[in-house]
């Protein structure tokens, strides 16, 4: 089963790249962009074909290795 990760600062928390790129885009014309995210994909493949265990294997796997709890937030999503 392939699940991915979407990881993501969590409202407030000050992100520099998204800045930049945003400051970027306003300086070639884009004055629309009034802010920028981002943020990391990361795509898992598991030996396991139930969904649920898959979730729990994958939330285990954000809360101590993928995302900071602190400072991130994360989303998973089923792509099987």
């Amino acid at each position: 089963m392939r699940v991915r990760v979407f990881v993501t600062p969590k409202v407030g928390v000050l992100d520099p790249e998204g800045r930049a790129v945003q400051r970027a885009l306003n300086d070639l014309g884009y004055a629309e962009v009034q802010d920028v995210q981002i943020g990391k994909l990361v795509t898992l493949e598991l030996e396991t074909d139930d969904p649920k265990r898959a979730r729990e294997l994958v939330r285990e796997i954000c809360e101590k290795l993928l995302a900071n709890p602190v400072i991130e937030q994360y989303e998973i999503e089923s792509a099987s």
